[in-house]
């Protein structure tokens, strides 16, 4: 396996000082789906190649991860790559279908589909994305540090029985209740693969990992608990002993799970470093529920990109001010839209980079503004 020494001197650390508490001379920044369509330049590479043939390719997947960083003060660097890209290392066939998304053609309809997969040499088989995120570390030269990241159990099975995205996860919660052995021994696998996965990614240079558990919000907080929080905190775990016995970094671990915001106390318990909050949870909520050592990271509305510039600042400034400075990190309370005007991307960085800024002269200014009132 590659070893993760020998990459340029990181100059932008505040992304990994606010995952570990440290203080930072401003909030770090960076955009789920950062790389992606709503970039002209993005647009235009993919009418020149296949999606997945970018994932599978390192020049192509580092391209297109820079190409955000050529137009944006972003304070990190997410691989380019998707999380299904785990079902085809299983041996599922996965297809981007253009206005779609993706599409299993022959996805598991029923226990007996079990046998297709292929959990032996899945990591052989996703070699790409090391090499990928090893080409990147390089070609940063230091600038800021670079994400690496998986989907999580319940999630990518939902893909792997749904054939698809699904509005109400129907097929897969059906699994859970009529085939609960059956599932439990497919999350598992998923498991084991994953943490495989994730310490690759960490071997070929990782500096932060992200495990997205997109679909937690087509399940009760019960079978939250039952079917997804469990594996999440397997994945730690063992992710971070294997990391300990080999010697390699402990990177931080970031938790999304969005719409399980009825769980964060919980997710607090499982030893990540950083939990990420979709757009509905309220900052200061949230900090009571996990307590005051672990970051958080989000969450703005990406439906708010697409209001003027000056609106952008102010929800921007007001984000902050209720996160606060310490431990945390800045983003959206999920991926960036495909329409997003270019110029909200800049208004959102800006706003968060200059807000300590903005909050510190408007609590200066407050106690004088009410003088003149009275």
């Amino acid at each position: 396996m590659i070893n993760c020494k020998g990459f340029p001197e990181l100059k932008n650390d505040n992304l990994l000082k606010a995952a570990r508490g440290e203080p930072v001379d401003r909030v770090p920044v960076w955009v789920m789906r950062q790389a992606g369509r709503y970039l002209p330049e993005f647009q235009e590479f993919r009418k020149q190649h296949d999606f997945f043939t970018i994932c599978r390719t390192p020049e192509l997947a580092c391209e297109v991860t820079m190409q955000p960083l050529r137009r944006f003060d972003l304070d990190a660097s997410i691989i380019f790559s998707d999380i299904l890209v785990i079902p085809q290392a299983l041996g599922l066939t996965v297809e981007m279908h253009p206005g779609v998304g993706p599409v299993f053609p022959e996805p598991l309809q029923t226990p007996s589909d079990l046998k297709r997969l292929e959990p032996e040499g899945a990591i052989e088989r996703v070699a790409y994305v090391g090499e990928a995120i090893t080409m990147m570390r390089r070609r940063l030269d230091g600038k800021v540090p670079l994400i690496g990241f998986t989907g999580a159990p319940w999630t990518l099975m939902g893909y792997m029985i749904e054939g698809g995205g699904s509005k109400t996860m129907t097929k897969s919660k059906s699994w859970l209740l009529d085939y609960p052995e059956d599932s439990q021994e497919l999350l598992t696998m998923l498991t084991l693969v994953i943490v495989d996965y994730l310490e690759m990614q960490v071997k070929a240079g990782a500096q932060m990992l992200q495990i997205f558990e997109s679909s937690a919000e087509h399940l009760t907080k019960d079978d939250f608990l039952k079917w997804s929080l469990p594996y999440l905190k397997e994945i730690h775990d063992q992710l971070k002993l294997r990391l300990k016995e080999q010697s390699l970094p402990l990177v931080p671990m970031t938790l999304f799970a969005k719409g399980a915001a009825h769980s964060l106390a919980e997710q607090s318990t499982l030893g990540y470093d950083i939990i990420s909050l979709d757009w509905t949870v309220d900052p200061v909520e949230a900090r009571q529920q996990v307590g005051p050592n672990i970051t958080l990271q989000g969450n703005l509305d990406p439906q708010d990109m697409y209001k003027s510039p000056e609106e952008i600042r102010v929800l921007v400034t007001d984000m902050v001010r209720k996160f606060g400075k310490t431990r945390y990190i800045a983003n959206l309370g999920h991926g960036i839209t495909p329409q997003t005007p270019i110029v909200s991307m800049e208004t959102f960085i800006d706003a968060v980079h200059k807000a300590l800024y903005v909050i510190e002269k408007l609590r200066k200014y407050a106690p004088r503004k009410t003088k003149l009132m009275d």
